[in-house]
């Protein structure tokens, strides 16, 4: 009988301990919704944001993404979000979608401009900038490096040091074509 009750109380101990747990990694952690104005931006491609993600300035968190849609006349990504409403925005706010690392998240990065006129509660930012795309960016890194060396000389004023200069090429009366030279290659003018 003794055990059972020295369980109960350690079992009472451990749920009491996770409940604090989770309000301290709640409330330190920034999580809650934003009340406060709303506000749409357009993209081409979200590249992973969703409702929930935070909106930022400089960093700091200023509002949440509430709700991410396609525009079925445009095909757009219409996104919607909240702002805090101490927070006032320029017209001319850009917004842009960044990474917070490598492999994490995604959140929405405004950059308030220097307008006056302020934007009313369901404005819309005019100014973004889609996600940038981490797999694409690497293939064009990748496919434009194999191309570099195909220049295997270096560059082209280094390329015929030490040979004899080639001949200026021959200018052709008006209205002829040049006969081609099948040495050349198509692409270098044998072909023409």
């Amino acid at each position: 009988m003794r055990s059972n009750v020295i369980e109960t109380v350690l079992g009472a101990v451990v749920l009491v301990v996770a409940a604090f747990f989770l309000y301290f990694a709640y409330t330190t952690a920034n999580v809650r919704a934003v009340s406060g104005y709303a506000l749409q931006a357009r993209f081409a491609s979200t590249g992973g944001l969703t409702a929930g993600s935070d909106v930022r300035i400089s960093g700091v968190k200023v509002g949440s993404v509430t709700k991410a849609y396609l525009d079925p006349k445009t095909y757009q990504a219409v996104i919607e979000m909240q702002i805090d409403s101490q927070v006032k925005l320029p017209e001319d706010t850009s917004a842009g979608i960044a990474s917070e690392s490598l492999l994490g998240g995604k959140f929405l990065n405004l950059q308030p401009g220097g307008e006056e006129e302020m934007l009313k509660p369901g404005g819309r930012i005019q100014y973004t900038q889609s996600a940038v795309n981490l797999e694409d960016l690497l293939g064009r890194f990748i496919f434009s490096a194999g191309g570099s060396n195909a220049n295997k000389g270096g560059d082209a004023g280094q390329q015929n040091q030490g040979q004899p200069a080639q001949p200026a090429p021959q200018q052709q009366p008006a209205g002829q074509q040049p006969k081609a030279d099948p040495s050349k290659g198509l692409l270098n003018g044998g072909g023409k």
